[in-house]
């Protein structure tokens, strides 16, 4: 109800300012009209000014009972004169008026401060967490750590396979075999397509056959060679007959050359009509089907093979985090480096880095890094965008907390840490930060509890009630606590401890 600010009457006789709703409160000498109607608008603030030159009491009275009667509103606007009565010159001295009055202003003063009697505090239930409603406020709390805390380095990766093959025919025919089928794991050499050998088969008996016919000729050429020498021998032969015979030896011989050479040739092409994986992988889809002439050395190809594990995840930090890294790669350290899902949620793979590459992009200010991962569950898949951690040291002996508990104001970081059941602002000096905790240098020892969640509604010295802490050890719930919990802006209180993801 909006609050009563100044009613006033102005007799044409002498005014006296009197206030006549507290008098009511003071004095046995009004109705009970005053009374009832305070209890039941519940006013904060109440004062009536009446000027009257015959006294203030049947003033008073004809006031209340207008108030209890016809409500406020027709008494604002009423401007009727006062009864007869109230023409009566007034009993009081100034000064009894004035002593009336400062005791009308201490009680006015409890009213604001104290608030209402006992009888609508029973009726009416406080605030549930006020500050300053003489109730604790409900919080969530978690008590600070000494543990080692890692600094671990966050990233956007895209998983990456070590190897990728695109099988493509290296002759030309016909596909008469496909003898795997689509997203197969293979193995080195295993037999994946077969293309028409006929053509091969003819072209290797083609070399062969010239091969054995070449092979003949030097037989009789070396034969004839060894007459001709024993004949020089004898002095029956020229000297130049048995040197003709010596390069057609060798002529032969050189042919012959040729010839392996050329059922070599065939024997390969031969070989090249059956289509072999020459990684360890995963198969694709295939682009061509079976009965389809090839070419060789299609750009398109018959299918894909990627290699699956192990596996690599590509991924850029700032440049500002490379001297740091570059120290522990010199120093020898492996490091960890994980890769979780888009939601971070579940953990994919453990790997090492591996390298670095040998300059920083210009354009986005970030130096790429390459980690190797075991992959034998195959969750991670080639392209797959992933979000990585990459453990770069380990901070031992840290006091460390949850970063949600760290406020930010125009004094720096700062805390509400809870001691003997109350809030208490602590300033803190922060140290690294690790994802979602936080080590802190000083301001906090290890055990103190610090404020979690409901730090919104709290102040320094405010009385608090711990409602849940991190490891579900609660306190007990009283009824109606959740009901009151949400009419004051916090989360439900529950007995069970909340599920949370410190992942």
């Amino acid at each position: 109800m909006q609050a009563l600010s100044q009613l006033s009457y102005s007799p044409k006789s002498e005014e006296v300012r009197i206030i006549g709703s507290c008098c009511a409160l003071v004095n046995s000498w009004l109705s009970s009209f005053v009374s009832e109607a305070l209890k039941s608008l519940s006013l904060q603030h109440f004062t009536v000014f009446a000027q009257c030159p015959a006294g203030c009491m049947l003033t008073c009275h004809v006031t209340a009972e207008r108030l209890w009667r016809n409500g406020f509103a027709d008494f604002m606007t009423a401007d009727e004169p006062l009864p007869r009565a109230a023409h009566r010159r007034s009993r009081f001295s100034p000064r009894q008026l004035g002593i009336a009055a400062l005791i009308v202003a201490a009680i006015g003063g409890w009213w604001l401060l104290g608030g209402p009697d006992e009888s609508q505090q029973q009726s009416t239930p406080p605030a549930f967490g006020r500050p300053g409603a003489g109730m604790p406020v409900p919080v969530r709390a978690i008590a600070a750590e000494m543990t080692p805390l890692p600094i671990v380095l966050d990233a956007l990766g895209t998983v990456t396979p070590l190897n990728r093959v695109t099988v493509r025919s290296r002759v030309d025919g016909e596909l008469v075999e496909l003898a795997v089928e689509e997203g197969a794991r293979v193995k080195v050499g295993q037999l994946l397509a077969r293309i028409d050998p006929r053509p091969y088969e003819v072209a290797l008996a083609q070399a062969e056959g010239q091969q054995q016919q070449n092979l003949a000729l030097l037989e009789n050429a070396r034969r004839t060679l060894e007459l001709y020498e024993s004949l020089w021998e004898q002095d029956s032969i020229a000297r130049q007959e048995l040197d003709d015979q010596r390069a057609l030896v060798a002529q032969y011989e050189g042919t012959l050359k040729i010839d392996q050479a050329r059922v070599d040739d065939a024997r390969l092409q031969l070989s090249f009509t059956r289509i072999t994986a020459p990684i360890d992988g995963r198969l694709g889809l295939r682009s061509v089907d079976p009965g389809n002439l090839i070419s060789a050395n299609s750009t398109d190809g018959l299918m894909t093979i990627t290699q699956m594990d192990p596996i690599a995840v590509r991924f850029n930090l700032p440049e500002g985090e490379l001297p740091r890294l570059l120290t522990r790669l010199r120093s020898g350290a492996e490091l960890a480096v994980e890769a979780w899902n888009r939601t971070s949620t579940q953990l994919l793979g453990s790997g090492r880095l591996e390298t670095l590459n040998n300059e920083i992009d210009t354009s986005t200010g970030t130096i790429l890094l390459k980690a190797i991962f075991s992959n034998s569950q195959q969750l991670l898949f080639p392209n797959q965008f992933v979000n990585v951690r990459l453990r770069l040291d380990t901070l031992e002996g840290a006091v460390v907390l949850p970063a949600a508990t760290v406020q930010y104001g125009s004094r720096g970081p700062y805390v509400y840490a809870i001691v003997d059941g109350r809030a208490q602002l602590r300033l803190v000096k922060i140290g690294e930060v690790s994802g979602d905790r936080i080590a802190i240098v000083d301001g906090v020892e290890a055990g103190e509890q610090v404020v979690l969640e409901g730090v919104e509604r709290l102040r320094d010295g405010v009385e608090v009630r711990i409602v849940q802490v991190d490891d579900g050890a609660g306190t007990d719930v009283p009824d109606g606590a959740s009901e009151r919990a949400a009419s004051a802006g916090l989360p439900a209180v529950t007995d069970q401890p909340e599920q949370r993801n410190h992942a």
